[in-house]
């Protein structure tokens, strides 16, 4: 049995909430969730307000520096379902690396660290129903070990496709499964290190 004081949560963050506990603004909050988190929990990086899916939560202040060490790469997947279909010539175009701007005024070359044209979605995720999908579409895996800012809707528009949808399904080998909208999941702390790929430093 863990003697850890430290807690830790994986959510499946619904369409339309912030990545946060508080907010200035009239928004849904993680607080919103039905849930009694324990004082200090907060967010492991964010999910912007209309992405979904695997959100890292935990009391334990050090795991965010963690993960984001910039010497050890962390891959996370994203399923995506962009407007319109998505050719083999354009899926090159992801695959070798696309110009998007970034916050610093600059271009940055974007390159995945994998990209996949997904036929069976449910294969990844459970809660697929969008009537959106009655009109032309393509669903999307794409694996990156990096995150400027809204890196993978900037992707999609280089190559001319809306994203009409962005779920997280994976941080390393934690993947959201079959976790419903809202739902929250309490995990071991040495389960949730291994999963993720980091080493507990006390």
């Amino acid at each position: 049995m863990s003697t850890s004081p430290h807690r830790y949560f994986i959510i499946n963050k619904p369409y339309n909430m912030v990545s946060q506990f508080i907010s200035s603004h009239d928004v849904r909050l993680l607080g919103d969730l039905n849930f009694d988190f324990p004082e200090g929990t907060h967010a492991i990086g964010r999910l912007d307000n209309h992405s979904e899916g695997l959100l890292l939560l935990t009391t334990n202040k050090k795991v965010t520096r963690l993960l984001f060490d910039p010497k050890k790469k962390h891959e996370r997947s994203y399923l995506i379902m962009v407007k319109n279909i998505v050719t083999p010539e354009l899926l090159e175009q992801l695959r070798k690396g696309v110009s998007i701007p970034v916050t610093t005024g600059e271009d940055y070359i974007a390159v995945p660290t994998s990209i996949e044209i997904v036929e069976n979605v449910k294969d990844y995720y459970l809660h697929m129903d969008d009537v959106r999908q009655q009109y032309p579409h393509t669903w999307m895996l794409m694996t990156l070990t990096e995150g400027k800012f809204h890196q993978v809707r900037k992707m999609c528009l280089a190559i001319h496709r809306r994203c009409l949808r962005l779920i997280r399904v994976s941080i390393g080998n934690l993947k959201l499964g079959d976790l419903e909208p809202g739902a929250v999941k309490e995990m071991n702390e040495q389960e949730f290190f291994e999963l993720i790929g980091i080493e507990y430093a006390a």
